[in-house]
Protein backbone atom coordinates (compact mmCIF):
# COMPACT_ATOMS: atom_id res chain seq x y z
CA UNK A 1 0.00 0.00 0.00
CA UNK A 2 0.96 3.67 0.14
CA UNK A 3 4.43 4.20 1.62
CA UNK A 4 6.80 7.10 2.15
CA UNK A 5 8.86 6.02 -0.87
CA UNK A 6 5.86 6.56 -3.13
CA UNK A 7 5.45 10.13 -1.89
CA UNK A 8 9.16 10.84 -2.40
CA UNK A 9 8.97 9.47 -5.96
CA UNK A 10 5.86 11.52 -6.81
CA UNK A 11 7.42 14.68 -5.39
CA UNK A 12 10.77 14.21 -7.12
CA UNK A 13 9.35 13.28 -10.54
CA UNK A 14 7.08 16.32 -10.41
CA UNK A 15 10.04 18.57 -9.61
CA UNK A 16 12.56 17.21 -12.14
CA UNK A 17 10.08 16.12 -14.83
CA UNK A 18 11.29 12.66 -15.81
CA UNK A 19 11.74 9.25 -14.23
CA UNK A 20 15.37 9.19 -15.39
CA UNK A 21 16.29 12.36 -13.51
CA UNK A 22 14.25 11.28 -10.48
CA UNK A 23 16.07 7.95 -10.39
CA UNK A 24 19.43 9.72 -10.34
CA UNK A 25 18.36 12.01 -7.53
CA UNK A 26 16.80 9.25 -5.41
CA UNK A 27 19.66 6.78 -6.08
CA UNK A 28 17.21 4.26 -7.53
CA UNK A 29 16.97 2.58 -10.91
CA UNK A 30 14.34 3.66 -13.43
CA UNK A 31 12.85 0.18 -13.35
CA UNK A 32 12.57 0.30 -9.54
CA UNK A 33 10.66 3.58 -9.70
CA UNK A 34 8.40 2.41 -12.52
CA UNK A 35 7.69 -0.92 -10.82
CA UNK A 36 6.93 0.72 -7.47
CA UNK A 37 4.45 3.22 -8.92
CA UNK A 38 2.86 0.68 -11.30
CA UNK A 39 2.27 -1.72 -8.41
CA UNK A 40 0.64 1.04 -6.34
CA UNK A 41 -1.55 2.08 -9.30
CA UNK A 42 -2.74 -1.50 -9.68
CA UNK A 43 -3.49 -1.80 -5.95
CA UNK A 44 -5.46 1.46 -5.85
CA UNK A 45 -6.99 1.28 -9.32
CA UNK A 46 -5.87 4.77 -10.41
CA UNK A 47 -3.21 6.35 -12.61
CA UNK A 48 -0.84 8.96 -11.20
CA UNK A 49 0.83 10.17 -14.39
CA UNK A 50 0.09 10.82 -18.04
CA UNK A 51 2.76 11.33 -20.66
CA UNK A 52 3.12 14.89 -21.97
CA UNK A 53 5.85 14.67 -24.58
CA UNK A 54 9.03 13.61 -22.80
CA UNK A 55 7.74 14.75 -19.44
CA UNK A 56 5.09 13.32 -17.13
CA UNK A 57 1.96 15.20 -16.09
CA UNK A 58 0.14 14.36 -12.88
CA UNK A 59 -3.45 13.15 -12.96
CA UNK A 60 -5.94 14.35 -10.35
CA UNK A 61 -5.00 11.37 -8.16
CA UNK A 62 -1.31 12.13 -8.65
CA UNK A 63 -1.84 15.77 -7.70
CA UNK A 64 -3.55 14.66 -4.50
CA UNK A 65 -0.53 12.50 -3.60
CA UNK A 66 1.81 15.39 -4.43
CA UNK A 67 -0.08 17.70 -2.07
CA UNK A 68 0.07 14.97 0.57
CA UNK A 69 3.82 14.61 0.03
CA UNK A 70 4.34 18.36 0.50
CA UNK A 71 2.52 18.15 3.84
CA UNK A 72 3.81 14.87 5.24
CA UNK A 73 7.44 14.59 4.13
CA UNK A 74 8.65 17.71 6.03
CA UNK A 75 6.92 16.39 9.15
CA UNK A 76 8.60 13.00 8.80
CA UNK A 77 12.00 14.63 8.22
CA UNK A 78 11.48 16.80 11.29
CA UNK A 79 10.53 13.77 13.39
CA UNK A 80 13.57 11.82 12.19
CA UNK A 81 15.85 14.75 12.98
CA UNK A 82 14.44 14.96 16.49
CA UNK A 83 14.86 11.22 17.03
CA UNK A 84 18.49 11.43 15.88
CA UNK A 85 19.06 14.27 18.33
CA UNK A 86 17.52 12.27 21.17
CA UNK A 87 19.60 9.21 20.26
CA UNK A 88 22.79 11.30 20.30
CA UNK A 89 21.93 12.86 23.66
CA UNK A 90 21.01 16.20 22.13
CA UNK A 91 17.64 17.89 22.56
CA UNK A 92 17.38 19.17 19.01
CA UNK A 93 17.31 22.53 17.27
CA UNK A 94 14.76 25.27 17.86
CA UNK A 95 14.08 26.83 14.45
CA UNK A 96 12.69 30.35 14.85
CA UNK A 97 10.94 32.33 12.13
CA UNK A 98 10.73 36.11 12.42
CA UNK A 99 7.95 38.27 10.98
CA UNK A 100 9.20 41.28 12.91
CA UNK A 101 12.24 43.10 11.52
CA UNK A 102 13.07 45.14 14.63
CA UNK A 103 12.58 42.16 16.97
CA UNK A 104 16.07 40.76 16.46
CA UNK A 105 17.42 42.92 19.27
CA UNK A 106 14.65 41.68 21.55
CA UNK A 107 15.33 38.10 20.45
CA UNK A 108 18.94 38.36 21.65
CA UNK A 109 17.67 39.05 25.16
CA UNK A 110 15.59 35.85 25.02
CA UNK A 111 18.14 33.62 23.32
CA UNK A 112 20.94 34.29 25.80
CA UNK A 113 19.14 32.94 28.91
CA UNK A 114 17.55 30.19 26.80
CA UNK A 115 20.93 28.86 25.63
CA UNK A 116 22.23 28.95 29.19
CA UNK A 117 19.22 27.02 30.45
CA UNK A 118 19.15 24.50 27.57
CA UNK A 119 22.79 23.69 26.66
CA UNK A 120 21.75 20.71 24.51
CA UNK A 121 19.38 22.74 22.30
CA UNK A 122 20.63 24.77 19.36
CA UNK A 123 18.86 27.88 18.04
CA UNK A 124 18.50 28.60 14.34
CA UNK A 125 16.83 31.83 13.18
CA UNK A 126 15.24 31.52 9.72
CA UNK A 127 14.93 35.01 8.17
CA UNK A 128 13.78 33.57 4.84
CA UNK A 129 10.33 33.06 6.35
CA UNK A 130 9.88 36.65 7.50
CA UNK A 131 7.07 37.19 4.99
CA UNK A 132 5.39 33.78 5.20
CA UNK A 133 5.85 32.62 8.74
CA UNK A 134 2.40 31.12 9.28
CA UNK A 135 2.77 28.67 6.40
CA UNK A 136 6.36 27.92 7.43
CA UNK A 137 5.09 26.97 10.89
CA UNK A 138 2.27 24.85 9.50
CA UNK A 139 4.67 23.14 7.06
CA UNK A 140 7.24 22.29 9.77
CA UNK A 141 9.90 24.54 8.25
CA UNK A 142 10.16 26.33 11.60
CA UNK A 143 9.19 25.42 15.16
CA UNK A 144 8.34 28.84 16.55
CA UNK A 145 7.18 32.11 14.99
CA UNK A 146 7.66 35.64 16.33
CA UNK A 147 5.05 37.93 14.77
CA UNK A 148 2.93 41.04 15.40
CA UNK A 149 0.20 39.59 13.17
CA UNK A 150 -0.91 36.16 14.43
CA UNK A 151 -3.44 34.10 12.50
CA UNK A 152 -5.42 32.07 14.98
CA UNK A 153 -5.70 28.73 13.21
CA UNK A 154 -6.87 25.54 14.88
CA UNK A 155 -3.44 23.90 14.48
CA UNK A 156 -1.51 26.80 16.06
CA UNK A 157 -1.18 28.34 19.49
CA UNK A 158 -0.14 31.99 19.94
CA UNK A 159 0.92 33.58 23.23
CA UNK A 160 1.39 37.35 23.67
CA UNK A 161 5.03 38.08 24.51
CA UNK A 162 5.04 41.85 25.09
CA UNK A 163 3.14 45.06 24.38
CA UNK A 164 4.60 48.10 22.66
CA UNK A 165 3.59 51.36 21.03
CA UNK A 166 4.38 52.12 17.40
CA UNK A 167 5.80 55.65 17.17
CA UNK A 168 6.82 58.01 14.41
CA UNK A 169 10.58 58.64 14.35
CA UNK A 170 11.96 61.96 13.12
CA UNK A 171 15.22 63.87 13.58
CA UNK A 172 15.32 66.35 16.49
CA UNK A 173 15.40 69.29 14.05
CA UNK A 174 12.56 68.01 11.85
CA UNK A 175 9.56 70.33 11.57
CA UNK A 176 7.33 67.66 13.18
CA UNK A 177 9.62 67.09 16.17
CA UNK A 178 7.81 69.62 18.39
CA UNK A 179 4.43 67.94 17.98
CA UNK A 180 2.98 65.83 20.78
CA UNK A 181 1.27 63.61 18.20
CA UNK A 182 0.95 63.58 14.42
CA UNK A 183 -2.21 63.54 12.29
CA UNK A 184 -2.50 61.64 8.99
CA UNK A 185 -2.19 64.79 6.87
CA UNK A 186 1.12 65.62 8.61
CA UNK A 187 2.70 62.83 6.58
CA UNK A 188 1.32 63.93 3.21
CA UNK A 189 4.52 65.88 2.46
CA UNK A 190 6.94 63.34 3.95
CA UNK A 191 9.05 60.45 2.69
CA UNK A 192 7.96 57.46 4.77
CA UNK A 193 10.72 54.87 5.18
CA UNK A 194 9.61 51.32 5.95
CA UNK A 195 10.77 47.72 5.88
CA UNK A 196 10.21 45.90 2.56
CA UNK A 197 6.83 44.38 3.32
CA UNK A 198 3.49 45.02 1.63
CA UNK A 199 1.74 48.24 2.59
CA UNK A 200 -1.24 46.20 3.83
CA UNK A 201 0.97 44.76 6.58
CA UNK A 202 2.36 48.09 7.77
CA UNK A 203 0.37 49.36 10.75
CA UNK A 204 1.04 53.02 10.03
CA UNK A 205 -0.84 52.52 6.75
CA UNK A 206 -3.41 49.99 7.95
CA UNK A 207 -4.38 51.74 11.19
CA UNK A 208 -3.52 55.37 10.49
CA UNK A 209 -3.14 56.56 6.90
CA UNK A 210 -5.52 54.35 4.89
CA UNK A 211 -8.57 54.90 7.18
CA UNK A 212 -8.01 58.65 6.75
CA UNK A 213 -7.61 58.37 2.98
CA UNK A 214 -4.09 59.76 3.20
CA UNK A 215 -0.69 58.67 1.90
CA UNK A 216 2.86 59.99 2.27
CA UNK A 217 4.47 61.97 -0.52
CA UNK A 218 6.91 59.11 -1.07
CA UNK A 219 7.30 55.54 0.20
CA UNK A 220 10.84 54.19 0.50
CA UNK A 221 11.89 50.72 1.67
CA UNK A 222 15.07 49.82 3.55
CA UNK A 223 15.93 46.39 4.95
CA UNK A 224 18.23 47.40 7.82
CA UNK A 225 17.08 49.23 10.95
CA UNK A 226 20.40 51.04 11.46
CA UNK A 227 20.47 52.40 7.90
CA UNK A 228 16.82 53.37 8.17
CA UNK A 229 17.50 55.42 11.30
CA UNK A 230 20.62 57.01 9.78
CA UNK A 231 18.41 58.22 6.94
CA UNK A 232 15.89 59.64 9.40
CA UNK A 233 18.62 61.32 11.50
CA UNK A 234 19.83 63.06 8.34
CA UNK A 235 16.34 64.29 7.42
CA UNK A 236 15.93 61.94 4.47
CA UNK A 237 12.53 60.83 5.70
CA UNK A 238 10.53 59.61 8.70
CA UNK A 239 9.70 56.09 9.85
CA UNK A 240 7.46 54.18 12.24
CA UNK A 241 9.08 51.78 14.72
CA UNK A 242 8.39 50.25 18.14
CA UNK A 243 8.97 52.77 20.92
CA UNK A 244 11.22 50.39 22.87
CA UNK A 245 13.56 50.14 19.89
CA UNK A 246 13.69 53.88 19.29
CA UNK A 247 14.64 54.40 22.96
CA UNK A 248 17.87 52.50 22.29
CA UNK A 249 18.87 54.86 19.48
CA UNK A 250 17.38 58.29 20.01
CA UNK A 251 20.05 59.87 22.23
CA UNK A 252 23.07 58.75 20.21
CA UNK A 253 21.43 59.60 16.88
CA UNK A 254 19.46 62.74 17.82
CA UNK A 255 16.06 61.23 17.10
CA UNK A 256 12.63 62.04 18.43
CA UNK A 257 9.71 59.65 18.93
CA UNK A 258 6.21 61.07 18.40
CA UNK A 259 2.84 59.48 19.13
CA UNK A 260 0.97 58.42 15.97
CA UNK A 261 -2.50 59.89 16.35
CA UNK A 262 -3.90 61.21 19.60
CA UNK A 263 -4.44 57.69 21.01
CA UNK A 264 -1.29 56.19 19.54
CA UNK A 265 -0.97 52.75 17.91
CA UNK A 266 -0.75 49.98 20.49
CA UNK A 267 0.64 46.62 19.37
CA UNK A 268 1.64 43.21 20.70
CA UNK A 269 4.30 40.72 19.70
CA UNK A 270 3.17 37.10 19.75
CA UNK A 271 5.09 33.84 19.88
CA UNK A 272 3.40 31.00 17.97
CA UNK A 273 3.95 27.22 18.00
CA UNK A 274 2.11 24.20 16.65
CA UNK A 275 -0.37 22.83 19.19
CA UNK A 276 1.12 19.36 18.78
CA UNK A 277 4.48 20.74 19.98
CA UNK A 278 3.17 23.03 22.70
CA UNK A 279 4.16 20.67 25.54
CA UNK A 280 7.77 20.16 24.41
CA UNK A 281 9.70 21.34 27.45
CA UNK A 282 12.28 23.58 25.76
CA UNK A 283 9.61 25.17 23.55
CA UNK A 284 7.50 25.94 26.62
CA UNK A 285 10.60 27.39 28.26
CA UNK A 286 11.30 29.69 25.30
CA UNK A 287 7.73 30.97 25.29
CA UNK A 288 7.94 31.60 29.03
CA UNK A 289 11.27 33.44 28.72
CA UNK A 290 9.90 35.58 25.88
CA UNK A 291 7.36 37.07 28.27
CA UNK A 292 10.03 38.21 30.71
CA UNK A 293 12.18 40.28 28.33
Amino acid sequence: MLERTHLEIIQTVDRVGTVTEAANELFLTQSAISHSIKKLEQQLGVKFWEKDGRRLRLTQAGQYLLDLAHRLLPQLENAESLMQDFAAGRRGTLRIGMECHPCYRWLLRVVDPFLKKWPLVDVDVRPEFQFGGIMALLNYDIDLLVTPDPQFKSELLFEPAFDYELVLVVSVDHHLSKKRFVKPDDLSTETLIAYPVSIERLDIYRQFLIPAGMSPQKHKTIETTDIMLQMVANNRGVTALPGWLVDQYKKQMNLRAIKIGKQGIQKQIFVGVRKTDAEIDYLKSFVRLSKNQ
